[in-house]
């Protein structure tokens, strides 16, 4: 069991320094070669705040354990607007822009249902279809939206674009060896406890795999730079929906066993969604207050999950 617990947290520090490392590479890389802003915050940060959730997802699907997969989706978005929101808000009032209410917002609400509908009755190859093509769609919907934007990155002569692309691949490399070593010693932990992976995935992966944009979110929050907390979650979620759903699906497509996950899980990720969306429209803005009511939706449902289980 002490081998298990060290292996999920040398993974959990291994995720969080490489998946920054291969964030700010993917970054610095599109800005070297001169890629929209609106690209950069949507698609790559977007989709680089995700790539733990997805690895983890992958590996504990490709190793015939989809509970601990769709267990880490579910904890993952149910994680990033309660207790990574949450955080940030009990520090500073989170700010919601217009283009979070425009964009992101429904973008988010839309996936997270969509993948809670699919995910009810099991993953087969054709939902795992169904969610990367509305990926693709929502993919094409952003880059149709920066086209809009005329403004370009300042950018450089091109000599910072190895120097980026190292830095991402070995971000990459050490994600994927985080991410097994958090699956290896998360497995175990369920077999020794008796713990399902659902339950599993659903807590201890999905905090560990969340640790990044929490780390962002405070930072942000220290500094009152909060008009992008949201921007990063919502479009994580989406990722995290459409792309980590679909490759699992793909994968490993099949019945969730755990009635816990199915149940509690999947609703409480389509409450929460939908109560921090409702929060942003009415007030524009989320308070302590909010960020508390969230706080105890996540312990509600941790305590739900475990009766269930």
């Amino acid at each position: 069991m002490p081998i298990a617990f060290l292996e999920v947290l040398v993974g959990v520090v291994i995720l969080s320094r490489a998946g920054d490392d291969f964030v700010e590479g993917a970054v610095g890389l599109a800005t070297s070669v001169r890629l929209s802003p609106v690209l950069v915050g949507a698609v790559i940060i977007g989709f680089g705040t995700s790539v733990p959730e997805m690895v983890v997802s992958g590996i504990a699907a490709y190793n015939g354990d989809l509970d601990l997969g769709v267990g880490n989706v579910v904890g993952s978005n149910v994680a990033n607007l309660s207790l990574v929101l949450a955080v940030a808000a009990l520090i500073v009032p989170v700010l919601v822009t217009r283009a979070v209410l425009a964009r992101e917002a429904p973008t988010a609400v839309l996936a997270v249902i969509l993948f809670a509908y699919l995910a009810s009755d099991g993953l087969s190859t054709t939902d795992g279809i169904i969610l990367l093509m509305c990926l693709a769609l929502v993919l094409v919907w952003v880059v149709g939206g920066a086209r809009d934007d005329r403004h370009v990155t300042a950018g450089s002569d091109g000599s910072g674009v190895w120097r980026h692309a190292g830095r991402t691949g070995v971000g990459l490399a050490g994600t994927v060896a985080g991410a097994q070593l958090l699956v290896w010693g998360a497995m175990a932990v369920a077999s020794r406890l008796g713990l399902t992976g659902g339950f599993i995935g659903f807590t201890l992966v999905a905090a560990g795999t969340s640790v990044p944009e929490l780390a962002t979110a405070v930072i942000a929050a220290r500094k009152k730079q909060t008009d992008l907390i949201l921007g990063n979650l919502l479009g994580s979620n989406v990722f995290n929906s459409l792309a980590v759903g679909g490759l699992i699906a793909v994968i490993s497509p099949g019945a969730i066993r755990s009635e816990g996950l199915r149940t509690v899980g999947l609703m409480t990720m389509v409450g929460v969604t939908i109560l921090a969306w409702v929060a942003m429209v009415t007030r524009r803005r989320v308070h302590r207050l909010e960020g508390a009511v969230l706080v105890v939706c996540w312990v509600a449902a941790v305590v739900g999950l475990a009766s269930v289980e």
